[in-house]
């Protein structure tokens, strides 16, 4: 118990230290290791399960929009992405289709992944510390 309750608090204190940058990863990956479990309860057969990690995912694409300057022009593309996998996931929770959840998870793993790159290129990410040893 007490290793669950230490664990909880150095999530809490890594997301409350982290900086926008990182975040914005940290919501990358959130949303495909929800996409990730979704795709598990599927193939459990556990549609509940399914539905609130797809939620979750959607909710996470939210923000992402909510969050989009459009004073640049590449807000307008990225809305589009958004709203395409928005669909797709809304496809895949009706449906129970692990193959749509498949086609969005690679979709936000390229968005994740050129974030990533951009963070690099700006010095403002470095590899976790267990990457490094």
């Amino acid at each position: 118990m007490k290793a669950t309750i230490a664990f909880q608090q150095y999530k809490n204190s890594k997301i409350l230290t982290a900086s926008p940058a990182e975040l914005t990863l940290m919501l990358y990956d959130g949303c495909i290791k929800f996409c990730n479990m979704a795709v598990m309860a599927i193939n459990a057969k556990d549609y509940p399960a399914a539905n609130q990690n797809i939620r979750k995912a959607e909710r996470i694409i939210g923000e992402f929009q909510m969050t989009l300057d459009h004073k640049y022009e590449v807000a307008k593309d990225f809305d589009n992405i958004y709203d395409y996998v928005l669909r797709r996931l809304h496809e895949a929770n009706v449906a129970k289709d692990t193959e749509i959840l498949g086609e969005c998870i690679t979709h936000m793993r390229s968005l994740r992944d050129t974030w990533k790159e951009v963070m690099k290129q700006t010095g403002q990410y470095s590899m976790p510390e267990a990457a490094q040893a």
